[in-house]
């Protein structure tokens, strides 16, 4: 049984798209082009500016303030989960889709606080995000899967948005997307499409799997690989002639088939391997940095390991630690690992070199590779 909402939480929750008092809070990152937002008790609110978080010139929050600033920001069933699980993820939009944020409202300590990401209502193309050139390629596809890998914050969401994006603009297809919860909102053009949002559409990931491939969809867009069942049922989509689209936390393309098989019993990984193998299309892994050229705030190194028939045999014959090579070795077919992503953002003067130093796997490699020095294994086979 859920767990009843506290009074105190549910006098407060208001109608939707209603003017908040914390709406002036967002409306000050919205003004300085800031990511991020962070409410905590005894802390003045604060901004992500540039990578780096600032003080607002505010009193500090009491616990009395953050609950009156953040509650009514909540619907019923949203101040449930809060109330039975001690968090909850949430859109938030600012005005008449004047801004848009992804929020994380939980407890610590006893306390709540707030954490909002700034997600652009506009959907970028391709150029404006400064991805590679085959990104454009990856979206052509008409069946198989595509999987962004990275952290949180490295903008896997955006990538994915703009890759359906390009979609809609050019495709005349159904595409249905599954989130939690919905970070940019597209508007029909040549394709049709469909946002289910997972607590409010529909009432849990399993559900909205088990429905997808009955919407007759062309394109389905899974906002997150968490767990078996996820994974299991977008990957038979796949295999049964959808493009499928999702993202999963792995820090780089080699290491996310590694994860993918942490979800199965190792009983499974032969099947798993060969429908990975024939069914996945391209794995992009990111990392958001700091960009030093004006007008760009952040630039993504991407990983970019797309499945030819030297990646599909390693897979097969489980030799994944000689993938990073396989990548390396393919830039022909544009590939390219987070060493060669770098030193083009170097190069071209969009990060610098301090940067790129502290976020590279091998630090000797890329001082090779800015030196114009290839380093190159062939007979990985």
């Amino acid at each position: 049984m859920a767990t009843p909402v506290p009074a105190s939480i549910r006098d407060r929750v208001v109608p939707k798209h209603v003017e908040m008092e914390v709406d002036k809070l967002f409306r000050i990152v919205m003004k300085h082009e800031g990511s991020d937002l962070h409410l905590k008790v005894g802390l003045p609110p604060m901004m992500r500016l540039a990578g780096t978080l600032r003080q607002m010139q505010l009193p500090v929050l009491t616990e009395e303030q953050m609950e009156q600033l953040t509650l009514p920001m909540l619907t019923v069933a949203q101040a449930e989960t809060l109330a039975e699980t001690g968090g909850v993820d949430f859109a938030h939009v600012i005005g008449d889709e004047e801004g848009r944020f992804r929020v994380n409202l939980f407890r610590q300590r006893g306390r709540l606080s707030l954490v909002a990401r700034s997600v652009k209502t506009e959907i970028p193309d391709f150029e404006a995000l400064h991805l590679p050139s085959i990104v454009e390629d990856l979206s052509k596809y008409s069946q198989g899967m595509v999987l962004l890998a990275g952290v949180t914050g490295s903008g896997k969401s955006t990538t994915i948005a703009s890759m359906l994006q390009y979609i809609n603009r050019t495709r005349r297809v159904h595409i249905v997307t599954i989130e939690d919860p919905i970070e940019y909102l597209f508007r029909d053009e040549k394709s049709i499409i469909n946002q289910r949002e997972v607590g409010i559409d529909v009432a849990d990931w399993e559900m909205a799997m088990k429905h997808v491939v009955r919407e007759d969809p062309d394109v389905i867009l899974v906002g997150e690989m968490r767990d078996r069942a996820t994974f299991q049922t977008a990957m038979q989509a796949a295999e049964t002639g959808h493009l499928v689209f999702g993202t999963i936390h792995a820090s780089t393309a080699p290491s996310t088939i590694a994860r993918i098989l942490d979800l199965f019993p190792t009983d499974m990984h032969g099947a798993l391997r060969s429908s990975m193998a024939f069914n996945m299309r391209a794995i992009i892994a990111q990392k958001l940095l700091p960009s030093i050229r004006e007008g760009v705030q952040r630039v993504p190194a991407c990983e970019i390991m797309t499945f030819n028939p030297t990646v599909r045999k390693l897979i097969l014959d489980e030799e994944d630690d000689k993938l990073s090579d396989a990548i390396r070795i393919a830039r022909q077919e544009q590939m390219q690992d987070f060493t060669e992503s770098l030193r083009y953002l170097v190069a071209e003067e969009f990060v610098d070199r301090a940067t790129a130093f502290e976020v590279a796997p091998n630090v000797e490699a890329l001082k090779m590779a800015l030196k114009g020095i290839s380093v190159s294994q062939p007979g990985i086979l």
